[in-house]
Parts: structure tokens; C-alpha cells; sequence
């Protein structure tokens, strides 16, 4: 692999940002990502080129915003300096400022010390092949013969807040929808504390509840990620004790929510999917709703028969779930959300833009609605049915040639499962292998596929039972012992604990 296709995670690129790599993650150093940026120019194709860049809040922040402007200007292209911005908001200056491409400094919920690019352009984020090739570019990149582009400044936030109140009050019909509502956010001292003060607040929300709001790119209280267990028990509490109508949490640079009602309880996961799919299938009777794969059974009932719609389990990666919606919809398709489990949202009217901040307005409008009713959030999804347990394993393949050797297991796998006579393998899927079990060993799912980014194989497990996830468990355990080169270490001390 060469040099800079090291620094691509799917569609964004990712590096360790302060110290020095561990061998595995390489280091962004100012070289490399003058390179990136140039290979970004380079890939676009075009001159006079106007481009904003913004950045979340860690503390490699300005050193890395000092490269990417300095690669620009270098390249003959105009800089909109953005300054402390969340990746949405970062999106719309190609949409608010007509910015030509847009780039966010960021590695969303990676530790402190990492840091990354992602690259917007024509109102769309890049797939993982153009940034394969804006990294090959990058191999080659040279600034001679280019202009000195210019550089200024917009703090272009202010904006975007402004938008998510135009959309929440043109909803609702009044200018201060949210008086007589409390509602806490927790923004983990990533870049979401905006939203309680520049949105919640200013329509009229008692946001005392909230915590977490002022900017620290060390995250001294815990990660900004909603998929956390601190973060949600955090906000959580939040809720809880403040006595909040409502709980928001967002990731590091507001591209991911979730939430948790009024008596503390995670909507998240399957719940945010089924909470999101009630909202969004309004008014679209019999839409599909794209969804990762790792969805639970009950959710996929739940939306075909409770809501009426149509489920589509498709991959893992919030860019393969919003490319089908994209896809879908060109084909005439009713598709108007794609959402993962993790908290990526997108909704067809909002530029099928991955937006947790968009989310959480939609979550507020609805709010207002129901308490009108006299009715609860909840209410929207209390006929989902949910799993007694779930678990995630992680199986790391130690094979050179990882992506080969994880293919083979999961072929090998559901050939297995197949002959078994316990298992049935679930047809059509799109990724991996989803293995129904019956009664006897797990009376539940289990979904092995092989990781968008790393040499591992998540397998996931759910069961309607106590026990059962155990149960699958101990099955595909004595199954995998045979492959030397993956480590089962994980697996075996969960059958043993």
C-alpha cells in the first residue's frame, strides 16, 4: 500500500495528529496533508475554485487548518476560512456561500490525539474510490506553476443556527415553539454546544439541564460519540436530574444524535431507527427506509408492518446507506430517510445530508406536536418489539492478506450454517452473512461481515431469550476454532465469563 492510501478510512482520511504513530495509524504531519489537499485540488479539475474549510475542536485543529489553507492558497484556490464549524454546517457553504468544495477537519469520535479530512463537493460528500484517487494524486503532488489564492474569513456557524431555527419554527408555525419545554444536550465539549445555546435557547427552551457544552479538544468528561455508554449514562443523568422534557447528545462535529426521553431512557440504536423512520414516513405512506445492516428483527417488523413502510438492511458505512437512498430515489423509488444504527441520519429533503443537528430538529418539532396531544416521544415507537440481549464481538484477522482470509470464514461460515439444521442463513443480504438460530441455540440473529475499515470481523448477536446470545456464541465458537489465523480470544472469554 503506498504512503498516503495509509491515511484512508472509507471516505474520509484519518491519522494520528499528535505524538507520533503507533505503525498501524500514520501520522498527519503538515507535509502529508499539504499532499491531500493538493491531490483534492488536483482531483477537482478546475480553476477560480472557491473552497471553505472548518474544523471541530482538537487540539491539532489550527495546526492542521494552517497546512490545508497554506496548500490551497499555493494552489491558486480562494479560501473561505471557517473556522470552529461543525461537518454540516461545512456541507452548506456549498450550498449558503456557493463555495465550490468544502473541507472539515475532524476525525468525529476517534480519540483526542487523531485527526482527519473529509471532503465535500457539488453538495455532496466523496465516495471511497474518489478518495482513493485524490490520495493517488497526492503521491504526485506539486505546486509549481500555480497562482496565490486568497485568503479570508466566515464565521459561517452563526448561519447555520439561524437555518435550523427558520426549519424548526416554519414547522411549528410559531416563533417560540419551545417555551414551557426543557431540554438538555449533551455535546461531550465537542463542537454541538451551539445547538443548545444558538437553537433550543433562542426559540424559547430552558437548556439548564445541559452539560458538556464549552469546546475542549482534550474531552475531559468523556468521548462525544452517542454509541458510548458514559456519554449516554451522562446524559442520561442529564435528563434525570434536571427533571428535561428531553435529552440530545451529538458526536464530536454534530454529523451523529441521539436522544433519551423524559425519564432517562436511551432512544438509540433500533429506537432512534424506529423514532426517526415514524417521523420521516409521515406523509410518505409505503417509503423505504435504508438502514445498516446489524438491524434488529423487531425494527424490520416494526417499520414494514407497524408503520407500513418498506425496510432495507443494506451495508454498514453511513455513505453506503445514504448512496442507496440516493440510488433508490434516481430509480423512482419513495425513499425519503437512511439512517445507521450509529446515529447517522439522512433525510431526502435536507440534501441526503448526513446531519445530526437536522435530526434532533426533526425530533424537536416533534416534540412540540405531541405535547400538544398530550402525548409522549415515545409513544411514536412503543409497539417496537426489542431484543432481551444484545452483543457485539470483534474477531481480529492476524492473515496478511486480511480482506481474502475474511471472506473465505464468512463464505466457509455460511455454508455451515446452512447444513447445520439449527441455523438458516437469511437470504439477500448485502453484506457478510445474517444467520437466523432457533430455539435451541440462540432464538435470535447473528450477523458476521467484515469491517468497511479494519482487519477485523464484527459479528453481532441477538437474541429474544436470556441467554441466547451465549448460546450462538458457544456454537460459532467451537465453529472458528480452526482458523489460525483469527484471533478468538474475544469470543472465547465471552462463552468462559
Amino acid at each position: 500500500m503506498s504512503d498516503m492510501l495509509k491515511f484512508k478510512s472509507g471516505t474520509d482520511v484519518r491519522g494520528i495528529a499528535v505524538g507520533e504513530s503507533d505503525g498501524k495509524i500514520p501520522f498527519l504531519s503538515d507535509d502529508a496533508v499539504r499532499k491531500i489537499v493538493r491531490g483534492f485540488v488536483m482531483f477537482l479539475g478546475k480553476k477560480s475554485l472557491k473552497i471553505a474549510v472548518g474544523h471541530d475542536c482538537r487540539v491539532s485543529a489550527e495546526r492542521i487548518k494552517a497546512a490545508v489553507i497554506s496548500a490551497l492558497a499555493d494552489s491558486g484556490v480562494d479560501v473561505v476560512d471557517c473556522g470552529l464549524s461543525s461537518t454540516p454546517a461545512m456541507f452548506m457553504t456549498t450550498v449558503e456561500l456557493g463555495c465550490d468544495a468544502a473541507i472539515q477537519l475532524t476525525a468525529s469520535h476517534h480519540p483526542w490525539d487523531k485527526n482527519g479530512l473529509k471532503f465535500f463537493v457539488n453538495q455532496s460528500g466523496i465516495d471511497s474510490a474518489q478518495l482513493t484517487q485524490i490520495l493517488k494524486n497526492a503521491e504526485n503532488a506539486s505546486f509549481e506553476n500555480c497562482e496565490k489564492g486568497n485568503v479570508g474569513k466566515c464565521n459561517f456557524m452563526p448561519r447555520y443556527a439561524e437555518i435550523l431555527r427558520e426549519i424548526i419554527t416554519k414547522a411549528t408555525g410559531e416563533e417560540k415553539p419551545l417555551i414551557g419545554l426543557k431540554i438538555a444536550v449533551d455535546a461531550g465539549n465537542g463542537v454541538g454546544g451551539f445547538y443548545a445555546t444558538e437553537v433550543l435557547a433562542k426559540l424559547g427552551a430552558d437548556i439548564s439541564g445541559s452539560c458538556f457544552l464549552e469546546p475542549d479538544g482534550t474531552f475531559p468528561n468523556h468521548i462525544p460519540n452517542p454509541e458510548n455508554k458514559q456519554a449516554m449514562a451522562a446524559i442520561s443523568k442529564a435528563v434525570t436530574d434536571s427533571k428535561s422534557d428531553l435529552g440530545l447528545i451529538f458526536d464530536t462535529d454534530v454529523d451523529r444524535a441521539a436522544c433519551v426521553d423524559s425519564n432517562g431512557t436511551e432512544i438509540a440504536r433500533n429506537r432512534l431507527v424506529a423514532l426517526a423512520a415514524s417521523i420521516a414516513l409521515e406523509g410518505n405512506d409505503g417509503g423505504t427506509v435504508v438502514t445498516d445492516s446489524i438491524v434488529s428483527d423487531g425494527l424490520i417488523k416494526f417499520i414494514n408492518t407497524d408503520l407500513g413502510g418498506v425496510i432495507l438492511p443494506f451495508k454498514r458505512g453511513y455513505k453506503n446507506v445514504i448512496d442507496k437512498q440516493i440510488e433508490l430515489n434516481n430509480l423512482g423509488v419513495n425513499c425519503p430517510l437512511a439512517i445507521e444504527t450509529s446515529g447517522h441520519a439522512a433525510f431526502r429533503e435536507n440534501y441526503y445530508l448526513d446531519d445530526g443537528a437536522y435530526l434532533a430538529a426533526r425530533i424537536v418539532i416533534k416534540l412540540v406536536e405531541l405535547k400538544k396531544q398530550g402525548k409522549r416521544l415515545e409513544s411514536l415507537f412503543s409497539k417496537l418489539e426489542e431484543a432481551a440481549e444484545e452483543k457485539e464481538i470483534r474477531l481480529k484477522i492476524n492473515a496478511e492478506d486480511f480482506r481474502k482470509y475474511g471472506e473465505k470464514y464468512i463464505l466457509d461460515l455460511k455454508e455451515f450454517a446452512s447444513k447445520s439444521g439449527f441455523w438458516s442463513v437469511v437470504p439477500n443480504t448485502f453484506e457478510g452473512v445474517r444467520i437466523n438460530a432457533d430455539e435451541s441455540c440462540g432464538n435470535g440473529w447473528l450477523l458476521a461481515r467484515l469491517s468497511v475499515h479494519d482487519p477485523v470481523i464484527p459479528v453481532n448477536f441477538e437474541s429474544r431469550i436470556k441467554g441466547g446470545t451465549l448460546a450462538a456464541a458457544k456454537l460459532l465458537l467451537e465453529f472458528s476454532k480452526s482458523y489460525n489465523e483469527l484471533d478468538i480470544s474475544a469470543l472465547e472469554e465471552f462463552c468462559t465469563s
